[in-house]
Parts: structure tokens; sequence; C-alpha cells
């Protein structure tokens, strides 16, 4: 015992009393843990090589493996037939204890490398080679104590455990000089593409031959580990290299392999983009409100603009210095342009991406170099590479189903990083998506829609697609022909994104045809149709000049009955107070001959914040431009007024204004209405309060 002891402390072995269970209460028979020492040793034989460059050290250890089941096969034959116990020298069961977790270490190596990607065994080749070494020669010191001679094993088990013995201490930390030239083949390419020279497509085969990538599907796996892996910064010194071969694989998978076929999903609901939409995501997409509500990005900045409503700080900082002074999502005047961090949004965000294994600090902005590919020049060129390839390839007219894949590569492609969708342009592909979304095939038009969606993010795209002949009818007949909700969904939110250029907002506005498919979708969609074209309306009705063309046009009433779903309230009060606001009265008369005071009751007691903000604001208008009749039907609702005092109590500041000028106009409506001119009455309850503070 005292040799035992006096050997492992001078190991690397961990002493058995801190790993094992050989000195607790809860000690197995020595039965129990050879049959245990079995089973693992048959499972890690049996076990998968995750990939061809750990093939030297998975062989190596199943050789090992298969060795020390011999040993262990043989001991379990020594068991009493009349007790079914074996009775182990303790020297000896301490020693199998041990073995027992440098086993499960073995496991545990080789279950984690099935999760990492091939270029981090490449370039961290140094590391695993040192890993598997270590291991080996705790095994070979433990096997130098085992007692053999106390252990009653034949000839030929004795050799074996000799061999074993044999080959463990003859382990060295040297790495596969294989490996070590195909790491440097590796860098190479990267090299080579950083010069912009398009690499040989022979030699792009056999780096991805012996790196076990031999399909799209192998390949696209790769490419979500090293993303996962960037992410989680696994190697700061790697990183740059391992952002540059994300980019090297996606060129080659397709230059070797094709586009990718589309993953089929069942799901419905809208397809998100800018890198989490449902054809890839692990979640099926980004909640709504992760997503910055200009850029459609998950915000890894998030800010609160004094309309109370949260954008990401790129977005809008670039809204402002283009000399907006409304909120893009309310439409109200900004009081002022401070931004107030959202930390409670930025903290739910980081945390569902961990849960969902989305690099999130990949996407994150101001990050250096080894955060992201923006600034990574390897991976700036494979990526312009990949781009200009997928295009020449789909305008050399293939079939359709080639046609599906290369478009939804291209939407993969597009769906992060701005250069990626700078590349895709530029090479051509905007007039080439607009043809397909004519196409009978649903999903090609899907595909193709989603992608401009994806490229129009980008403010130079918007121009190219508003240029091209034909770009809005195009999109018009997305949203009117029989393809799928999701389609039209997108296309109503690709009018959203073009119509943040202020002429192109004006130009969709006095287009019939958009304006009556964006109605229709919010008459017969879905709840997620109606609230995409609801907030398209929104931002066609920012400009004053649209406004009569979306009130002749049904808006109103579309919207009105859009109360009727929770989900689109904010949207549907938004569009009133909008339209109230810049669409005169025309607008008045056609909603004070409905029975819209109710409605926007309804939703002041029920709604969210911002549905009762919107709804609010509805009713001041109303109530000051509409004579006594919206007035006298605001206060006869029961409860009116504590609904009142609740949102002057405890709503956000625009609510608490909102609420306080609607109940003046009430009081001033209840005491007045005996005593002289009502209009004058409720002009001077809301205190003059112009139009534009709505």
């Amino acid at each position: 015992m005292a040799e035992i002891t006096a050997a492992s402390s001078s190991s690397s072995v961990v002493p058995c009393s801190f790993f094992s269970p050989a000195l607790t209460s809860e000690t197995p028979s020595d039965m129990d843990l050879i049959r245990s020492l079995l089973r693992l040793s048959h499972e890690i034989s049996l076990f998968d090589a995750p990939c061809p460059i750990l093939m030297r050290h998975h062989s190596s250890i199943a050789r090992k493996s298969r060795l020390l089941a011999i040993l262990f096969d043989e001991l379990l034959l020594q068991q009493d037939p009349y007790t079914d116990v074996i009775k182990l020298p303790r020297s000896a069961s301490l020693c199998f204890h041990e073995i027992f977790v440098v086993l499960q270490r073995f496991k545990s190596l080789l279950t984690e490398c099935s999760s990492r990607s091939r270029m981090r065994f490449i370039l961290l080749c140094d590391s695993l080679a040192n890993d598997f070494y270590e291991l080996t020669l705790d095994l070979s010191t433990l096997l130098s104590m085992l007692p053999i001679s106390d252990l009653r094993l034949s000839d030929d088990v004795r050799d074996h455990v000799d061999l074993l013995r044999c080959q463990c201490s003859r382990s060295t930390p040297t790495v596969d000089p294989d490996v070590s030239a195909l790491r440097r083949e590796i860098l190479a390419i990267i090299h080579e593409i950083e010069l912009e020279i398009v690499p040989d497509r022979s030699r792009l085969a056999a780096i991805l031959h012996n790196l076990g990538l031999n399909d799209s599907s192998s390949c696209r796996r790769e490419i979500e580990c090293l993303e996962r892996e960037i992410g989680e910064r696994v190697s700061d010194k790697w990183t740059p290299a391992m952002i540059s071969f994300v980019g090297v694989v996606q060129y080659a998978k397709c230059v070797l392999y094709g586009a990718s076929t589309p993953r089929s999903d069942s799901r419905t609901g809208k397809l998100y983009f800018a890198g989490f939409d449902s054809g890839s995501s692990p979640a099926g997409g980004a909640p709504p409100d992760f997503r910055c509500p200009i850029s459609l990005d998950l915000m890894h900045d998030p800010v609160v603009v004094s309309s109370g409503q949260t954008f990401d700080r790129e977005s809008i900082a670039r809204w402002i210095s283009a000399g907006h002074i409304t909120c893009p999502s309310t439409g109200q005047t900004l009081r002022h342009t401070n931004l107030i961090p959202n930390r409670a949004l930025k903290n739910l965000i980081s945390l569902w991406c961990r849960e969902q294994n989305v690099p999130y600090a990949l996407y994150g902005p101001g990050e250096p170099a080894v955060s992201g590919g923006s600034e990574n020049k390897a991976a700036l060129e494979a990526a312009r590479m990949t781009a200009a390839f997928l295009v020449q390839k789909l305008s050399s007219s293939p079939s359709t189903e080639t046609t599906i894949r290369i478009v939804h590569e291209l939407r993969q492609l597009a769906k992060t990083q701005s250069e990626n969708r700078a590349f895709i342009a530029e090479a051509g592909a905007v007039p080439l998506l607009l043809r397909f979304l004519c196409s009978n095939d649903p999903s090609l038009q899907l595909n193709a829609v989603t992608t401009l969606l994806n490229l129009s993010i980008l403010e130079s795209n918007k121009r190219r697609i508003m240029r091209a002949d034909g770009s809005l009818d195009a999109v018009i007949h997305v949203m009117s022909n029989d393809g799928t909700w999701q389609a039209k969904e997108n296309a109503a939110t690709l009018l959203l994104s073009l119509t943040s250029i202020h002429s192109y907002r004006r130009r969709i506005g006095e287009n019939h045809s958009a304006v009556a498919e964006l109605v229709k979708l919010v008459r017969n969609g879905p709840v997620s149709t109606k609230i995409d074209a609801m907030v398209a309306i929104l931002s066609l009705a920012r400009d004053r000049k649209n406004a009569p063309l979306l009130v002749e046009e049904g808006v109103l009433e579309a919207v009105l009955d859009a109360f009727a779903f929770e989900e689109a309230a904010e949207s549907a009060t938004a569009v009133i107070t909008a339209l109230l606001k810049r669409g005169g009265a025309l607008a008045v008369e056609k909603l004070e001959s409905k029975d819209t005071a109710a409605k926007l009751v309804g939703v002041l007691r029920r709604g969210t914040d911002g549905a009762r903000d919107n709804a609010a604001a509805a009713l001041v208008v109303l109530c000051r431009h509409s004579g006594g009749g919206v007035v006298a039907e605001v206060v006869r609702r029961p409860g009116i007024e504590m609904v009142i005092r609740e949102m002057m109590g405890c709503g956000t500041e625009r609510g608490r204004r909102k609420a306080a000028a609607l109940g003046r106009i009430c009081r001033r409506w209840v005491a007045g209405s005996q005593q002289g001119p009502l209009q004058r009455d409720i002009e001077l309850a809301d205190g003059g309060a112009g139009l534009e503070d709505i």
C-alpha cells in the first residue's frame, strides 16, 4: 500500500481518494468494478473516429482498450461459482479504480472531440496530442503499479498486459506529420485568398477530403460548429484563422458540391433573416423583440429613444444622423436624441444566444477582428468569391431544382454581414432574383423574396432593387398570387425596408396596387401577416401625401377589424394614430362613423403599453376634431375614468401625457356641454396642443 501511494504521488495520476469511491462507504464490489471496466473498455474500442485527423489517436486508444478488455474478461472468469463474487487484492482494487477514472477521461475526450470542428483539431493539434499523451502516461503508470503476480492470470493474458504496458510507456506527445502538413496547406490557402488569388479546385478538394468533409451537409455542420466555437472564443490565438476557414469552407462547398439543398421546415410563421431565419436557426428564428425594427438584425447594443421604442444603437444612430426627427416605429416626433442603453434586453438576448448555441459575440459591433468576419481579409475575399460564383451559376439558366438550391444558398450568405449583402448585389443578383418573384414554384419564390429582403437591409441595395425594371410590380405579384403566407409576409416586409428611403416611400405609397395588396393582407392574412402589412402601411403613412390614398383604399376599415386580435392591436393603433395625424378630415369622418371610440377604449383597458399609448393619442385627436359625438361615446364607457387615472399613474411617459389630455377633454365636456360651444372647450381642455405632439 505504501508502495502504491508513493508511486502515485510521483506520477500525474490523481490520488484515488479524489476521483474514485475506493475509500468511501459506497465502494462497489470488485465484481461490479471489473464489469464496469469491461463495459467501458468495449465502449471505447467501438467508438467511431470523429474524423480522419484523429484516426491515429483513435486507433491507438481502441487497441489499448481491446487489450484491457482481455484482462477484464480473464478476471471475470475467477468469480466464485457459489457466491458470484471476485476477491481482488486491496492494491489491485485501488489500481483498477484509478484505471476506471483514466478510461472515463479517455471516453470524455473522444466524446468532446466529436463535437469539435475539424479546423479546431488542425489548429490545436499540439494541445490535443498532449491531452492523449498525458492520459496514456497515466495508464502506463497504473499498469506498472498493478500487482500482476497476485491476480492469477494466464500466461497469454500476462503477455497482453506486458504488451500494453510497453505500448503506453513508448507513447510520445508528437503531432502526426500529415496533420502538420495539412495545417500548413490550409494556412497557405487562406493567405492566397487574402491576396485575392482564387484557390485551385484540386487543392480545395484534397483539403476537404483529408478533413472528412465530403458533401454539402458535412461542410454545413463544420461551418456551424466553427461559428459556435468562434463565439465561445475557444482560442483567441487561432480565432482569425477559424473565421477565415469559415469562408473557405463556404466557398469550397459551393464550388465542389454545389449549393445546399434547403432543409425542410414544417413550422409556420415569419421567416426571420439576418442570421436566424427558420431554415437554419436552432430555435426557428430569434424572437421578434430581439431584432432591431430598422435593420431586422439581432440587436447587440439595444437602446431606447424618447418615444419608448428600442432599436440597435448603430441603426438608430444612422437614422438620426440622416436628419430624421421622428421615431421609425411610431412616427412621433422625438423630443430629444438621447439613446438610453437597454441593459435588461441585452442580457436577455445574450442568454438566449447561449441557450441556442448562437455565437452572439460574432455579430457584435465594434468587436475586434477575432469576433467577426467584417475585418478579416480572407473571410471577406472568400465571401466575395462565393457570391460571384453563385450569381454566375444562377445566370446560366440552370434547372429549377438547381436554381432553388442556388437562391437558397444566396439567402444563407445574405443573412449576416453587410459585406456579404454588398458582394451579392455587386455580382448582379438583384435582377435575377426579381425574375424569380413571378415563379410558379412556391419554394423558389419564397427563397427569392427572402434573399431580396436580406439584401435590402443595406441601403445601397435598396436603390439597386428600386431601380431595377419591374421591381415594384414583382413584389406586388408575390403579395397578390397564391403563394405561401411566408412569402407574402416577407414581400410586405421588403416594402417596409424600401420605404426607409423617403423618395421610395412616396413612390410606393402612390402605387394603388401596392396599397391595395397590403390592405388585403391586413384583412385576410394570419395574425403575423396582418402585423407585417400594418407595419409597412405605418411606414407609408409617415409621408403626409400618402395618407389620403391610404384612407381611400380602405386602410382604416381593415385596421379596425384587426383590433379583434390582441397581438395586432399595437400595430393597428399606431396606423390609426398616424392616419389621424396626417389624413385630415377624411380620416376623422371615416373613424367617427365607425364604432372606433369603443374599440380604442377597449385597447386602453387591455392592451400593451404601446397599444394603450397609441389608443389614447388617437382618442385625443378624434375628440378634438370630430365634435361631441366621440367625446360623449368615450364618457359613456363604464369605468373610463378609472382607466384614465390608472394610465396617468402607471403608464409610460407618453401614455401619461395622452391620458391626462384625454381626461381634461372628458371633464371639460361634462362641465361645458351645458355652458358653451363644445369645440372651443375641447381645444382649451387639450391646452391647444398641436397634432405634432401625437
